[in-house]
This record gives structure tokens, C-alpha cells and sequence, in this order.
């Protein structure tokens, strides 16, 4: 490679909950670079979580973050062209690129999702990832199925 790779950014933590890992999301949730905005559905929506499940006995946070890891993919398909036939040959995902689809997803499937505000749908998602449902929870399934019925393909790694 001619050009060295560039450097990693480090991600200042959230002003609420001290987490880089919000930070992450809500540049992600972001729109046209109005980042307040996002923070603010973002908090709206674990405000509503919290109200939502006060019998999980567990924070709100902590319920995100259990859904992130509910809704992240381990394995991912891409194509590989062999010999002019085309491959979905099945792959591990770096840990950093595992959480960064799971969070795209879990944003992707809430505006998908009907509702009045957008912390509305992101609450419900949240939740919906929590209880291994929903929209991200059934992309990651497919993704995975998909990678099982194509491991014969796995020896095309490159």
C-alpha cells in the first residue's frame, strides 16, 4: 500500500452519561451535521426506555447497550468472483466494524418503524433489540443464516 492508513479518532464522551460508545451513536443519528438535535432524541429515547421497562431492573443505558450487543452480527457474506461465477463467501467481522453495523442498523430499522418522533421509534426499537426482536434483530439472523447456508464457500477467503 502506498498511502499509510490513517490515524483512529478518538471519540470525546457524552456530556450525560460520560460514554464514548453514545458518542459513536449519535454521530451515526446524525443528520446535516446537527448533532444537538441527535442528542437530544437520543436522551428523549432513554428517557422513554426507562419509563417503558422499570421492571428490568436495570438502567436505561445498560439496556442499550444490551441491545447493541443483541443486534451485532458476528459473521458477515461478501462476494467473491472465482472463475466467472460469483460467491457470497462468509467472513468474521473486526470487533470495531461489528458495533459500528449493529448501531447503522438499529438507527436504519427505527426510521423504518412508524411513530410520532423519531425518540419514539428509537425507544421502541431499543426495546424490541433488548427482547431479540424487531427489524435490526431480524437483519443480524438473515445475515447469519445467510453466512451458514453459504460456509461451504468459506475456503475463498482472501
Amino acid at each position: 500500500m502506498r498511502k499509510s492508513k490513517p490515524k483512529k479518532r478518538i471519540l470525546l464522551p457524552d456530556p450525560k452519561f460520560g460514554s464514548p460508545d453514545v458518542t459513536r451513536f449519535v454521530n451515526n443519528l446524525m443528520i446535516e451535521g446537527k448533532k444537538s438535535i441527535s442528542y437530544t432524541i437520543f436522551y428523549d429515547a432513554i428517557k422513554m426506555v426507562e419509563e417503558k421497562m422499570k421492571n428490568a431492573d436495570k438502567p436505561a443505558l445498560e439496556i442499550w447497550k444490551l441491545a447493541i450487543e443483541n443486534i451485532t452480527p458476528q459473521v458477515e457474506v461478501k462476494s467473491r468472483r472465482v472463475g466467472g461465477a460469483t460467491f457470497q463467501v462468509p467472513m468474521e467481522i473486526r470487533s470495531d466494524r461489528k458495533v459500528s453495523i449493529g448501531m447503522k442498523n438499529l438507527i436504519f430499522y427505527a426510521r423504518k418503524r412508524t411513530g410520532r418522533s423519531m425518540s419514539e421509534k428509537l425507544a421502541a426499537e431499543i426495546m424490541a433489540a433488548y427482547n431479540n426482536e424487531g427489524g435490526a434483530y431480524k437483519k443480524k439472523e438473515d445475515t447469519h443464516r445467510m453466512a451458514e447456508a453459504n460456509k461451504a464457500f468459506a475456503h475463498f477467503r482472501f
